[in-house]
């Protein structure tokens, strides 16, 4: 998938109906307002009418609507026409079209202050031409807004048809936009809501206008419908892209739903590959090409965990909340979500949905799973032979969705190869996490001695080493956890005292005697250099045991 281009003359339709109405200047152009003279506010004539209003009483102002052409002879404020110029902003504020008033019946002329604060704000304010009633501006100007109404939503309702037709014959979203683009004469493209291109119909590189409209169902926004008419849409049109939306939302809604299923049983598929469940790898390495996945060349597994909130975090500021999101506006109401563009789908979900579509840019025929909390890649081994680049690219691509850390396993030469190499990439992550907090990154290769500990399958002899090693030591007491860092320091600093206590914030000859007192729990570790490998390995073996 791919950007959408920006372009030129970009405009977007939001939700709200369209307007199904005219123009003030198309409303000027009526036969019974020939002669009328705009007298203030021509840079608004650009307004929206799609109703008339007679203004009768003084107190107008709680019975007028929004995109209302309000008619007066100025009857109700003869008496006072400075009250004219606080009218003008009322009705702005209230988000009325224009005013078209009658003179030389009640009032011989508009309040020069009127007109100026008319102007100030673009609101049109009409006279009207002699011996014109306004039954006969009523009749015609509504005649034909409810025309242009009629034609929109029968324009709305052929698109609708034809698009339906699409989907209950089958289409997906390529068929939808072909069918698009031969409605509105046009390319057009459906997106995803981060501008990733899911279907095309027709080149927009070199079209001038641009119109977008969102696709959603219920809470969820599925993407953007992204028209290039060669001309700028009309009322009609836009509306029309506005049902096509809603046909894109059950089409995508569809999808999902087969996908849903469809993942399912690729995820059980690859866990009982990966798992060592399957009896007949060559067989279902060939049943793997019906999923376009190549299985029989060199692979790396790359596992991918959101960190869970409530999880280990050795970080300052780890908050163990559940839903505890410390980005900046958090809100601890259920769904709530802070960012633009929130969709409410699980994160998990949004989250595999993102590593796929970043794996099948760079890899098509690499599997691409979620199992619950992670998701599995065996990603192929590019033709330098260093896969890191590669992990490192998908890894930028992904970050956007969330923290989540991140394992990867030694190449598996062939599909019998797979099971080690996915135990391979958890163990990194486990490790990873337990060594650098959420939002870990390793590989199995660069775990260390970790990575020789990892091979001993059975926990209790590991257990058992550091319980010898390190004796009433390996307890887990809050002090035996203070005295193993201290120990740990003086390892990382060489058995260096001077800087050991300044890493601690111990006093010189506080920390000789913490020395003394863990060289009698484990040994000469200070002076004796086998002793300090065992301490130092089994240190390792019960960091190792914790995760």
């Amino acid at each position: 998938m791919e950007d959408v281009a920006k372009a030129p003359g970009d405009s977007s339709a939001g939700c709200a109906e369209p307007a199904l109405g005219l123009r003030v200047r198309e409303v000027l152009g009526a036969a019974t307002l020939a002669g009328a003279r705009v007298l203030a506010g021509a840079s608004g004539l650009d307004r929206i009418v799609r109703r008339l209003n007679v203004m009768e009483v003084p107190d107008i102002l709680p019975w007028v609507k929004p995109h209302e052409l309000l008619l007066t002879t100025g009857y109700p404020l003869r008496d006072d026409p400075g009250a004219l110029v606080d009218l003008v902003a009322e009705l702005d504020a209230r988000g009325l079209a224009a005013l078209a008033i009658k003179l030389h019946r009640y009032l011989d002329a508009v309040p020069p202050q009127m007109l100026a604060e008319a102007d100030r704000r673009g609101f049109p304010i009409i006279e009207f031409p002699a011996g014109v009633g306004f039954d006969d501006v009523l009749n015609e100007v509504l005649s034909e807004l409810l025309n242009r109404q009629a034609a929109v939503l029968a324009r709305s309702e052929e698109v609708h048809r034809a698009l339906v037709s699409v989907v209950l014959a089958g289409g997906d979203l390529t068929d939808l936009a072909a069918e698009l683009a031969r409605i509105l004469a046009g390319p057009v493209h459906i997106t995803t809501p981060d501008g990733r291109v899911l279907a095309r119909a027709g080149d927009a590189a070199a079209l001038p206008n641009r119109t977008v409209v969102p696709i959603v169902a219920g809470q969820v926004d599925h993407g953007r419908i992204v028209a290039f008419p060669p001309v700028p849409l009309t009322d009609a049109d836009v509306h029309g892209l506005e049902r096509a939306a809603t046909v894109a939302a059950l089409a995508i809604t569809k999808q999902l739903a087969v996908a849903a299923v469809e993942g399912k049983y690729r995820a059980d598929f690859l866990r009982d590959l990966l798992t060592g469940r399957v009896d007949e790898v060559p067989a279902a390495v060939a049943y793997a090409r019906s999923f376009g996945w190549e299985l029989d060349r060199p692979l790396v597994a790359v596992v991918a965990e959101l960190d869970r909130p409530g999880g280990h975090d050795p970080r300052p500021g780890h908050d163990p909340r559940p839903g505890y999101d410390p980005r900046p506006g958090y809100d601890p109401r259920p769904g709530y979500d802070p960012r633009p563009g929130y969709d409410p789908r699980p994160g998990r979900e949004r989250f595999a949905t993102a590593w796929e579509a970043a794996v099948r840019s760079r890899d098509p025929r690499a599997p691409v799973v979620s199992f619950h909390q992670e998701v599995v890649t065996l990603l192929g081994v590019p033709a330098d032979g260093d896969p890191a680049r590669l992990v490192a690219e998908l890894d930028r691509l992904v970050k956007t969705e969330g923290p989540f850390s991140l394992g990867v396993s030694r190449v598996a030469t062939g599909p019998a190869a797979l099971p080690a190499a996915y135990e391979q990439a958890r163990t990194a992550i486990r490790i990873g996490r337990r060594l650098s907090g959420d939002g870990a990154r390793a590989s199995f290769d660069s775990l260390g001695v970790h990575r020789l500990i990892a091979l001993i399958p059975d926990a209790g002899e590991l257990r058992g080493y550091a319980d010898d090693v390190l004796g009433e030591l390996a307890g887990e007491d809050a002090g035996c956890a203070d005295l193993r860092h201290t120990l740990q320091v003086l390892l990382d600093t060489n058995c260096n005292v001077a800087e050991a206590a300044r890493r601690l914030h111990f006093h010189y000859n506080t920390l000789r005697y913490r020395i003394g007192k863990l060289e009698r729990m484990v040994g000469p570790f200070t002076t004796d250099p086998s002793r300090r490998l065992d301490v130092a390995v089994a240190l390792r073996v019960l960091d190792f045991a914790a995760v």
